[in-house]
């Protein structure tokens, strides 16, 4: 039985974006909705046209607006929205110039500082200033290798708002992984922060960058920026063949009028990784019109972000989250970037930063929540102005849901989203009409047709099945980079359904119109709601003369995913401890902390096709006790036996 945990009351749903906005199309286009979230998402899906052509209209979008809503084609994924639409997405994210704060950064060790909206039009000035004397063009790719601090935002603000084409990976990752990353997309400018702070530790960057910069000759200019609150890491290292700038430097420039080019609704804007289990990371290119129209919805319609809102998401600068967090400024809402352990020196660390600084939306991941009812945490702040809590990455447990009404605050919107990099944004989220129910996404989101659908592509209810979206939508990628006929692409969403987008989550559709979501349906992994993909550790296994072959899987376990490493060792080899620990620093040092195994398991072999591949989805629904399926495929199908009922994967 469904058990409600909350209902906004009338008075809020009254002053709700959503409500403004279902009188906004009432009125233009003459039907009536009665506050029923249902109706306007059928209509949203419906005329999905006039609904995006809408939300330029209701969010008032700086641009050029087109009379033509919608391209069609029969191909799902070469539907154009408003096409020869035009605007500058960074001028949108600008439109206010106050002296009133539009950013805070705090540091796990107690720094913090601020940006006024007049402070980030002349930062963004002088950075498009510098950009111009070093030829930046639009199209041109600038990467970032930044922790999640206002510099990189200002950073990306003057990148797009050139016309040139953003990417940032987390400082976490190390360096094989940034290379694998931005050595396909061959950005000219590179921007690094001197170190990073995680848990009390220092972790210095610049010694990484002289491997980096041999390995992508395309970098041409070297801009360094000190951690903030920090003078500049001084170390002696010598960057030949490319000129080195320090940030400081660059605010010695003389700021100018900001000028917004306005660029095609298509105009590429980011590119994104998504790791796969073959090959290097997926480059997802994303565009200008379509992120903005799509962060434009879930901000205003869905968490009801309003002018002077504070918005705080704990993320990185490498997460998709991130860029959702930065379009915050788009609805006028000031934003809050943290650095750090979220539970340094103090468990409940995130929610004193969310009373302090007068929060009104704190997103979260599932493992942060589930890792405050772990602890027992009893909220002992006021959080006054909390109105809502995102909770995204992986799934919610019911015991999250609840713990957060019962201790942290009872009158607060719990929000539990997912989506994707894919689409950096979400398919499902919540809304202020409908209420919140233990365990449960509360809906699709706006003009957004997702259903379940069994192995036969039919459509189910109240079972588990794969999620899938059969309407087009804004936020679509343009494209993989450097993936002649969209090859890479086509297979990566539409191979398994004939033009319905497969995005590869196991979920479930309840009677309430609520989703759960149960995790990846495919090998990628995905701990504590990072997907990671299994290529980039198999390419650091590959080094080891001590293992034979290898497989890695994701298996549920504490309300989260943990990475599980089984190894075939040659002969003379064992798997003892010492072994393990180099293993797991390799990992970590090439790929990521997040890429590292919780398990290193030895088994005699790995189960393959007939062709030779080897099938981490079997492994993985082996240890997890589900049935497996089309075992004749398998050449060698007996081995699975071997991964049953292990004593170590209980623990």
């Amino acid at each position: 039985m469904s058990k409600i945990l909350w209902k906004a009351n009338s008075e809020t749903k009254l002053n709700s974006n959503l409500y403004r906005f279902e009188k906004f199309i009432s009125k233009k286009f003459n039907k009536k909705f009665n506050k029923k979230y249902e109706k306007i998402l059928n209509w949203s899906i419906k005329k999905s046209d006039d609904f995006w052509s809408s939300i330029w209209d209701f969010c008032k979008v700086k641009g050029i607006k087109s009379n033509n809503k919608i391209k069609k084609s029969k191909i799902f994924y070469k539907n154009i929205f408003l096409p020869n639409s035009s605007l500058n997405f960074a001028q949108n994210l600008l439109s206010k110039k106050t002296p009133s704060k539009a950013i805070t950064f705090l540091s796990e060790n107690g720094f913090r500082e601020e940006r006024t909206w007049k402070d980030l039009h002349n930062n963004v000035s002088k950075l498009q200033v510098f950009f111009n004397k070093i030829k930046l063009l639009n199209g041109n790719r600038v990467a970032a290798y930044t922790i999640n601090s206002i510099e990189t935002v200002e950073a990306f603000l003057a990148t797009v708002s050139i016309g040139a084409v953003w990417s940032s990976c987390s400082p976490d990752f190390g360096v094989k992984g940034v290379i694998q990353r931005f050595a396909q997309i061959k950005p000219k400018v590179l921007f690094v922060t001197d170190r990073y702070y995680y848990n009390g530790k220092e972790i210095n960057i610049l010694e990484r960058v002289p491997e980096i910069l041999k390995k992508i000759k395309s970098i041409k200019y070297l801009i360094i920026i000190n951690y903030p609150g920090k003078n500049f890491l001084k170390k002696n290292i010598k960057f030949k063949r490319l000129k080195v700038f320090f940030w400081n430097d660059l605010k010695e420039i003389a700021s100018k009028k900001i000028y917004f080019k306005k660029f095609d609704f298509e105009h590429e804007l980011a590119i994104l990784y998504s790791s796969g289990t073959t090959g290097r990371p997926k480059c997802i290119c994303h565009k200008n019109g379509g992120v903005l129209l799509q962060h434009l919805k879930e901000h205003q319609l869905h968490c009801d972000i309003k002018e002077g809102d504070n918005i705080f998401y704990f993320t990185t600068s490498g997460w998709m989250m991130w860029n959702w967090l930065v379009s915050c400024l788009a609805s006028k809402a000031s934003i809050v970037l943290f650095d750090g352990f979220p539970m340094f020196k103090k468990n409940d660390l995130l929610l004193k930063i969310a009373d302090k600084e007068k929060i009104t939306l704190m997103g979260v991941s599932a493992k942060y929540i589930d890792s405050l009812y772990k602890l027992k945490i009893k909220n002992k702040y006021r959080l006054k102005n909390l109105r809502t809590i995102c909770s995204t990455g992986s799934p919610l447990s019911k015991e999250g849901f609840e713990y957060i009404y019962k201790n942290l605050k009872k009158n607060v919107h719990l929000s539990s989203i997912s989506g994707g990099t894919d689409i950096i944004s979400c398919f499902v989220l919540g809304n202020l009409y409908e209420p919140v129910i233990s365990g449960e996404i509360q809906n699709k989101g706006l003009a957004m047709n997702v259903k379940i659908f069994d192995e036969n592509g039919k459509i189910i209810k109240n079972k588990k099945g794969e999620l899938v979206c059969i309407n087009p939508f804004p936020s679509m990628p343009l494209k993989f980079w450097n993936d002649k006929k969209d090859e890479k692409f086509k297979k990566a969403y539409f191979n398994k359904y004939k033009n319905i987008w497969h995005h590869g989550d196991y979920a479930e559709v309840k009677n309430s119109g609520g989703f759960v979501i149960y995790g990846r349906s495919d090998a990628t992994l995905n701990p504590g709601g990072v997907r990671l993909g299994t290529s980039e550790i198999y390419s650091v296994i590959e080094k080891f003369k001590e293992i034979k072959e290898s497989i890695v899987v994701g298996q549920k376990w504490d309300n989260d995913i943990r990475i599980v490493l089984f190894v075939v060792l040659n002969k003379k080899f064992d798997l003892n401890e010492e072994f393990k620990k180099k293993l797991k620093t390799k990992i970590r040092l090439e790929a990521s902390p997040r890429h590292v195994p919780s398990k290193i398991i030895k088994v005699n072999d790995i189960p393959r096709t007939k062709n030779g591949k080897i099938v981490e989805l079997a492994v993985k629904n082996i240890i997890e006790g589900h049935e497996i399926k089309n075992k004749e495929a398998l050449a060698n199908p007996d081995i699975l036996e071997e991964y049953k009922n292990i004593r170590e994967l209980n623990v």
